[in-house]
Parts: C-alpha cells; sequence; structure tokens
C-alpha cells in the first residue's frame, strides 16, 4: 500500500478524539475493532499486522501519561518509539520537551496514522517504517515502548533489543499491563495506572497497567 493510500485508509476508518487517559492528545481512532480487525486481514491470517494503529492500547496510554507527568524523562533528549502504532508515545514525547522523536513501526498504515497524528497535535515526529529489534537504538538516549509483549517471539527479540539499549546507556521505559510475555523479573515498575479500555479488546473496561523501568 502505498503512503497516499494508507493515509487515506487512516483517515476512513479513524476518527480523531481525545485518548482516554490522556485526554490532551487526539488519534484517528477506530470505533468498532472487530470489524477493522477483520478488513485488515488481522488475527495473523495474513502477512498484515492486526491494526495496533487504530487503538488507544493499555500500555501505550499509561506510558504516555508517565511522559507528560514526568517530562525531565525525554525533555531535551532524543527519543525512540518502538513498535509506535497510532504513535501516541512519540506524541507525548514530543509534547513534554523531547529534543526529537523517532517512531518506528512494521506497518505501513501504523507510519500513516503516527504523521496524521503528530500534526493533529501539533508536534515533530519522525515516523519510519522498519523493524529494528536485530540491530540498535541508534542515537537514542530513551528508548519507549508500549504494548510490546503480546507473542513470545515478540517478546524475545523486543527484550533483547531493550536491554541491548540499556547497556548502551539509553533510559528505557515500557508501558505494560502484565501481558502473558511480559518478562517482568527484567523490570522494576515506575508507575502504575487505572487506564480505560475498549471491552471488545480486553474484556474489562478499566485495566491495571504499569510503566515498567529496565534497570
Amino acid at each position: 500500500m502505498t503512503s497516499e493510500l494508507s493515509t487515506a485508509f487512516v483517515k476512513l476508518h479513524g476518527r480523531l478524539a481525545p485518548v482516554p487517559l490522556v485526554p490532551e492528545i487526539r488519534l484517528h481512532q477506530a470505533d468498532e475493532p472487530i470489524g477493522l480487525w477483520e478488513l485488515t486481514e488481522g488475527e495473523f491470517r495474513s502477512e498484515q499486522p492486526p491494526p495496533f494503529w487504530a487503538f488507544a492500547w493499555a500500555g501505550g496510554q499509561a506510558l504516555a501519561r508517565f511522559v507528560l507527568d514526568h517530562p525531565a524523562e525525554v525533555a531535551g533528549k532524543r527519543v525512540l518509539d518502538l513498535a509506535a502504532g497510532s504513535g501516541l508515545v512519540a506524541i507525548a514525547a514530543a509534547s513534554a520537551g523531547a529534543a526529537s522523536v523517532r517512531a518506528v513501526d512494521i506497518d505501513p498504515l501504523a507510519v500513516a496514522a503516527v504523521a496524521l497524528n503528530a500534526s493533529a497535535n501539533g508536534v515533530s515526529v519522525t515516523a519510519e517504517q522498519a523493524d529494528l529489534l536485530d540491530g540498535d537504538h541508534g542515537d537514542a538516549q530513551v528508548v519507549l515502548a508500549g504494548d510490546v509483549f503480546y507473542s513470545q517471539g515478540l517478546a524475545d527479540r523486543m527484550i533483547w533489543f531493550l536491554r541491548r539499549a540499556r547497556r548502551a546507556g539509553a533510559s528505557v521505559l515500557v508501558g505494560d499491563p502484565g501481558r502473558a510475555f511480559l518478562p517482568a523479573g527484567a523490570c522494576t515498575i515506575a508507575a502504575e495506572y487505572d487506564v480505560p479500555t475498549p471491552e471488545a479488546l480486553e474484556s474489562v473496561a478499566v485495566k491495571r497497567t504499569a510503566v515498567w523501568r529496565i534497570p
């Protein structure tokens, strides 16, 4: 899908609305998750990723709230938002005064969503389609990741990437509501929030979610 088609798709299927836990930020969000998931050939039936960009997931909401409430974590620093989805966390970092923000995702629709959402919130974010997990974090001083431990394969790759970034001197923060593959033993809790979530996605209306720091 070309970048123009991706942008048009996001505009067509996402309605600009405030994020429940982070109402300062507006995102193009889908009203009906299951229909969009099927439309984009979700449930991993094809190579097209599920539409993670179309929803404000619990981990991303918690991490964005933490960054806005603790701007010193990112202010004046180069930030990488990994598996950026909608760009919620990247937008929060830019709003909190980051020197630069790079938002990376493997899904071209997510890249389009990040660009649209950053523009809607009046901040500068560089959106990039890439898989960085076998590489490194570049020159980022802070690495942020929301809701990235939802499968064993991804979790294994992700924790190694985050540990490499931490060993290289970057600060690493993860937002996660206790997904099955979260390596909690490798993290410490920085904050916890009760996050409003779509019941169609999470089966509950509010999900207790933590921001974790890789020590």
